[in-house]
């Protein structure tokens, strides 16, 4: 049976704006050798399918700096001091402009329990419809893209959406949808 390291130190190693690189020294239960690990300690993170009254998913574009590609995606972002529903609300305003219908929890993931401390959030606001002007960050630089639902399963196919966290905010959305069915 697997059992919890033994956590013996743990210390910030580097702190930047959004993330803190974590130095953890941990005895393994089965050899009780110590061994360093290196975690990435961050917020939970929110993401937000937003539906128009016609269908269509609010999307957006963006370059990324880590892929060094333009990606679509769907809008998300940080969970500040707010819940993650309040995140997605605030997030998809930002964003796009966008607001709707309250916001409905999809379910949750562990981006990468190797090295993050976090939860990515899913959630669903139906009825988007655009209220403002998008609120951009100054690094932020986003295009709004609206799709039809129906074609989002065939974009995923052909490597159209490739962000594996929208890729599952998707699944949660259709798993919940055939549930309904």
């Amino acid at each position: 049976m697997i059992k919890e390291w033994e956590l013996l130190e743990s210390k910030v190693d580097k702190d930047y704006r959004v993330f803190r690189i974590q130095s953890d020294m941990a005895m393994s239960p089965r050899t009780n050798k110590v061994g360093m690990f290196y975690t990435i300690d961050t917020r939970d993170w929110v993401n937000v399918i937003p539906v128009t009254p016609e269908g269509k998913i609010v999307m957006i574009r963006q370059y990324r700096h880590g892929s060094r590609e333009v990606t679509l995606e769907i809008p998300g972002g940080l969970v500040d001091e707010d819940d993650p529903g309040e995140a997605a609300r605030r997030e998809l305003l930002e964003e796009t402009g966008y607001a709707g219908d309250p916001a409905q929890s999809l379910g949750f993931v562990n981006p990468n329990p190797a090295i993050f401390n976090n939860l990515c959030h899913t959630y669903l606001i139906e009825n988007a419809r655009e209220i403002s002007e998008k609120a951009l960050d100054p690094d932020e630089d986003i295009e709004v893209v609206l799709m039809p639902l129906e074609s989002i399963p065939g974009i995923i196919a052909q490597g159209g959406i490739n962000h594996s966290l929208v890729i599952v905010a998707f699944h949660f959305y259709f798993m919940k949808n055939l549930c309904l069915l």
